[in-house]
């Protein structure tokens, strides 16, 4: 498992958090909105990336760190 926080311009409604993979949505006072939460693999990450482009939500970052449990 791998501890991410995905941050991209514009709005997501929190009620998509499962289409996301469970990750919780927040938002930024920029218009901003953060997923953040455990991804358990690579494909995974992709995967959330690509429904992110999918979108067509422009990607601002990405931090991914090893979950250290």
């Amino acid at each position: 498992m791998q501890q991410v926080e995905i941050r991209v311009k514009g709005r997501i409604n929190q009620q998509w958090s499962e289409w996301f993979g469970g990750l919780t949505i927040s938002h930024s006072d920029s218009d901003e909105t953060i997923l953040t939460g455990l991804v358990p693999d690579e494909a995974a990450l992709y995967g959330i990336i690509s429904r992110l482009r999918d979108l067509g939500l422009k990607l601002t970052s990405l931090e991914v760190r090893p979950n250290c449990e």
